[in-house]
């Protein structure tokens, strides 16, 4: 039963969204149109003032309820998309009731409907009128507009002879009916508004995490590869030349150097995966064996390693690794390479990597290092750069740590 009456609401209202929303804000609109039509017919069936007269009332009761409906419509539109202002409409609108409001007091006055019909008259008259000009103008001039048609309205049934507990009555009706149609119908286009654009934030997220997403695809892509390749390069390059003069060497340094390419297609899956983490213990060795082999002295301080959670431990490793790739391109006097991992107070893992032979080089350059600024921001830590006199560069990470040993 639920499942044929959600359908029902489905093919009703459309797939479910900001439209359907809006669609039920219009319908109900419509709804209010269709009742403000019977509530004329009604009070024509009931008054004897004459087929003329109430042909007129009729004709006017049906423009009125139209009317209303249309620049709701276009009161809505503008509001939601600033658009141009229905102000015709409105003008139309006010027209017509202020037409309609003096029909009735010209009957009343003339003795042709009593006070009692007066009263019903005048509280749906206003009540109907009151919500579409407060959505269609600016807040002020809307208010405005409403309470000089209301005013002049009331004053008008008390011109017509209206005295007494009837007058008190049409008063007090349209105190506490006109104010709460114009709040309502006011109300009614913020929260379709307030829909639609928790729709268009709901899209734009979606958009950011697909961005961040391809950001974080392509980061992990350039730190994987970029270490790797310099190191191809400087092994390919060795072995170029070891092959020129003859040295059997040269076969193994092309192993490995197929090594590492089949390594850097492992790593890329895992990365296509989104599974894959740099671990500290791997990168450390993997540092060592690379910067050796490219004739540089790496000496490693461990100090906590084991003891790092693992989101520590991936971050860290992925800036040891980054670290490494920069010595490799960038620092091409260099000799010595230290990498200490340590505890900057309770809380605080400190990894610091120095080397020399980077005269000349920007500290901080690259978009590797940006991109391990970020990773390291996810888990409130920091990455700084330093490059000192004599050709000596730091680069240190700051990673908050709790020892829970």
């Amino acid at each position: 039963m639920s499942a044929s009456v959600e359908d029902w609401v489905e093919r009703l209202g459309g797939p479910d969204g900001p439209a359907r929303y809006r669609r039920y804000a219009v319908g109900s609109v419509g709804f209010l149109a269709v009742c403000e039509l019977g509530l004329w017919t009604a009070w024509t069936a009931r008054t004897d003032a004459g087929a003329p007269v109430l042909a007129t009332v009729a004709v006017l009761g049906v423009a009125h309820a139209v009317i209303q409906f249309s620049l709701w419509r276009a009161a809505l539109s503008h509001y939601l998309t600033a658009g141009p202002r229905p102000v015709r409409l409105v003008v139309l609108f006010t027209a017509v009731t202020v037409a309609m409001a003096a029909l009735g007091c010209a009957l009343t006055a003339s003795g042709r409907v009593d006070d009692g019909d007066l009263t019903a008259y005048t509280v749906w008259l206003l009540m109907f009128y009151a919500g579409p000009p407060v959505l269609a103008l600016p807040l002020r001039a809307g208010a405005a507009l409403v309470a000089a048609v209301s005013v002049a309205s009331l004053a008008g049934t008390a011109v017509a002879g209206m005295r007494g507990v009837p007058l008190a009555f049409v008063i007090g009706a349209c105190v506490a009916m006109v104010p709460f149609m114009a709040v309502a119908s006011r109300a009614s286009g913020w929260s379709v508004r307030l829909v639609e654009q928790l729709a268009a934030a709901r899209e734009t997220q979606a958009r950011l995490a697909v961005a961040e997403e391809r950001l974080r695809f392509g980061r992990d892509l350039h730190d994987v590869l970029g270490r790797n390749l310099a190191v191809v390069a400087l092994t390919s390059e060795l072995a170029a030349q070891l092959a020129r003069r003859g040295r059997p060497e040269a076969v193994e340094h092309m192993v490995e150097v197929q090594r590492i390419a089949r390594d850097s297609q492992r790593e890329i899956r895992s990365v296509v995966r989104g599974y894959r983490t740099a671990d500290l213990h791997t990168e450390l060795a993997g540092a060592r064996s690379v910067l050796e082999a490219a004739g540089i002295d790496c000496r490693i301080e461990y100090g906590p390693a084991a003891r790092l959670p693992a989101d520590v431990q991936s971050a860290l490793g992925w800036v040891v690794r980054e670290g490494t790739t920069n010595v490799l391109r960038h620092a091409q006097g260099a000799s010595t390479c230290t990498m200490s991992l340590r505890t900057a107070g309770p809380a605080e893992a400190l990894l610091v990597m120095e080397n020399d032979g980077a005269a000349g080089t920007p500290p901080g350059g690259g978009t590797g290092l940006t991109g391990l600024k970020e990773r390291l921001a996810g888990l409130g830590g920091t990455l700084t750069t330093a490059q000192e006199p004599g050709g000596h560069f730091r680069l240190t990470a700051r990673v908050p740590w709790e020892d829970g040993a």
